[in-house]
């Protein structure tokens, strides 16, 4: 009998075994959205032990376990390179093929999500002149995107002499990547007769007094510098973030501190307000992007569960945003509603002992370690 015991013991525990890990094979019903300045990285040194966290994301054979995107509005960057990057700076395998979720979009079928392009759907731009703007490679980034005739906005104000009259002044040099434009004598287009039909702030913009004056002519004239004034063009922001958190103790000003700027200098000088478009957290449609595109990773990671043959609603029971500004991580997540719940870290923007008293999160916690050991205790994950 004794041993009739054992056997039974066994084989409970066996069963135990076999019950949990067919569990954890099941499809997950939560997802994690996480930002990622102030969250994952400070500069390019990761921050709140998030390798650790990420990698608990993945089983230990290395395939995904948990779908996560980055959800982020920084960007500037095709998202292959920005994959690549967080990759090596976290020690997993994340790919941008299944898209991002950044406004213009970090998005993308492999281990997650990057962003979502808010100017993706801009196809009326497709043939048509524009100028990108921002640090990194703002015109691979829309070209990427479908947009067949781009220039950064380094290439287009270097065919027009004396457009910045303080350019003899500087001793430093912007120059972008994007395709060794620098090295180009002649115009890609006849900037000189064609006019810019939309202009795209991708990314932080680095000469912001060349650029304010270079935007002011575009947007002035109907977008041909030099000539009489005219229609605006349309002007697009990939987020209007006030200050993020970088490397620099305080806070950085952000694009939307740009563009307050622009505004404020174009509304002085014209006789109508500057109209713009902004993209980006906490607008709500970014949030809805990034929970499409974690169902289609969740299809991909399963593709024979039901969920997989066909997704009309939101399949999860809970979308985590973990970020570290209120204002735009935890707004944007009380904005769009359910699934979305918000874990608010002490790692960024956000450095207060309680919650936040404007937009407070469902969480607080010191950082994204915590976040996400937090969410897998709740949902049962090991």
């Amino acid at each position: 009998m004794r041993g009739f015991g054992s056997a039974l013991a066994r084989a409970a525990r066996s069963r135990s075994r076999a019950e949990l890990q067919a569990a954890q094979r099941r499809r997950p019903s939560f997802g994690i959205a996480f930002d990622i300045d102030g969250v994952i990285l400070r500069g390019r040194s990761p921050i709140g032990g998030s390798p650790r966290a990420i990698r608990r994301l993945y089983s230990e054979d290395g395939t995904l376990k948990i779908p996560f995107l980055f959800l982020t509005n920084g960007g500037g960057v095709p998202e292959h390179r920005r994959a690549l990057e967080l990759s090596e700076l976290l020690g997993v395998n994340i790919s941008p093929a299944q898209g991002r979720a950044w406004p213009f979009s970090l998005q993308r079928a492999g281990e997650s999500h990057l962003n979502e392009n808010p100017f993706s759907g801009h196809c009326s731009f497709e043939d048509d002149l524009i100028v990108a703007v921002g640090k990194g490679e703002p015109a691979v980034v829309m070209s990427e995107y479908g947009f067949r005739k781009v220039l950064s906005i380094d290439e287009y104000s270097s065919y027009f002499r004396d457009i910045d009259p303080l350019a003899p002044f500087k001793t430093w040099k912007v120059g972008q990547t994007d395709n060794n434009m620098s090295a180009k004598v002649h115009p890609s287009y006849d900037v000189y007769s064609e006019r810019v039909k939309g202009v795209f702030v991708v990314s932080d913009p680095v000469d912001w007094g060349r650029d304010l004056q270079v935007l002011c002519d575009i947007l002035s004239t109907g977008g041909l510098p030099g000539s009489e004034k005219g229609d605006q063009p349309p002007l697009y922001f990939a987020a209007d973030d006030l200050e993020y958190q970088a490397a620099f103790p305080s806070e950085r000003l952000g694009m939307g501190a740009f563009r307050i700027a622009l505004e404020s200098i174009f509304n002085q000088i014209n006789d109508h307000p500057l109209k713009y478009t902004s993209y980006g957290k906490p607008n709500p449609l970014v949030f809805k992007n990034a929970a499409n595109i974690l169902e289609k990773l969740v299809m991909s990671m399963y593709p024979n569960s039901q969920a997989s043959k066909e997704v009309n609603d939101c399949q999860f029971s809970t979308i985590y945003m973990v970020g570290d500004n209120p204002k735009v991580d935890i707004n944007g997540a009380l904005k769009a509603g359910h699934p979305w719940s918000s874990v608010l870290t002490r790692t960024g923007v956000f450095r207060g002992k309680d919650n936040d008293p404007q937009f407070p999160a469902d969480l607080v916690v010191d950082t994204v370690e915590d976040a996400v050991n937090y969410i897998l205790e709740k949902e049962c994950i090991q």
